[in-house]
């Protein structure tokens, strides 16, 4: 039988022990703090984008500008899917010629693009999809427009879960955690739903966000999914409520959003009905 150790040696070997060191620093913002506090290890990811990530000034504000509108986006998305050039047409089916050549022309009026022989246009910069550039596009508004400290594409080395954060903003001492999706909501699978409650129960953010930029109504797939894996985990049944349009509350803190007619409009409206969810009532 192993005698076990008196009181006196575990103290001595403590004490002899060597210091594990004083840790690493914490990381930079406040957004990425939040997360280094509930025991992660955030590391931000390289931006997947097809312009340089460190992109400021007027062209920032300027590719800021045009994506706010939907028809941007769409053609964005399509220009990316098109690495080898496109003609304005080919980019999207969405929007009509003429307006498609003067989205084309906006690209290389950037410095995004340029226009080759008979027409076609290529991107300077390749990106594997659309994804990190709304990711971009979502963190500067939400800084920009509401004050916020944001992180986009952050990995956070959890066992057992699997996927990035897109995007978390920080304020008055609330965390705020975005899931972006930039592909059509038929795309959508159910094991994405489960990997993205997996991590809004990892994380546990004060408010979080299932964003979808599409006009499309997320009342025919999206909600059912989102609800059904909520209802799984929760064991009970889930009333959704419309606030307005497609922006669904699932829960007081958790909510559903599209692009239409305006998707930081809606990112902004769900937050703020999230946010005063959190508050108290009258007394």
């Amino acid at each position: 039988m192993t005698k076990r150790p008196t009181a006196r040696e575990m103290e001595t070997e403590a004490a002899s022990a060597r210091a594990r060191g004083r840790g690493r620093p914490g990381p930079q913002g406040e957004a990425l703090a939040m997360l280094a506090r509930r025991n992660l290890k955030p590391v931000t990811t390289r931006p997947d984008l097809p312009f340089p990530s460190d992109l400021s000034g007027e062209i920032a504000e300027r590719l800021s500008a045009r994506l706010g509108h939907y028809a941007f986006r769409l053609f964005l998305r399509g220009a990316i899917q098109r690495p080898e050039g496109f003609s304005p047409e080919e980019a999207t089916g969405y929007v009509r010629p003429a307006k498609c050549r003067e989205l084309a022309d906006a690209l290389v009026d950037l410095g995004l693009a340029v226009q080759g022989p008979r027409g076609r246009y290529h991107l300077l910069r390749s990106a594997t999809s659309f994804g990190g550039t709304l990711e971009w596009y979502v963190g500067r508004e939400l800084s920009r427009r509401f004050g916020f400290d944001t992180a986009a594409g952050v990995k956070f080395h959890a066992r057992g879960v699997g996927g990035d954060l897109d995007v978390v903003a920080a304020a008055e001492g609330k965390l705020v955690y975005l899931e972006l999706k930039s592909s059509p909501p038929k795309h959508l699978s159910q094991s994405e739903v489960a990997a993205f409650f997996d991590r809004v129960q990892l994380l546990r953010p004060d408010v979080t966000l299932f964003v979808v930029d599409t006009a499309l109504r997320l009342a025919d797939k999206v909600v059912p999914m989102l609800m059904d894996e909520l209802m799984r985990r929760r064991g009970g049944p889930v009333a959704p409520v419309r606030v307005e349009r497609e922006l669904w509350a699932l829960t007081p803190h958790l909510y559903a959003v599209n692009s239409k007619p305006d998707l930081m409009a809606n990112v902004g409206r769900a937050i703020a009905e999230g946010l005063l969810a959190l508050g108290p009532g009258l007394p």
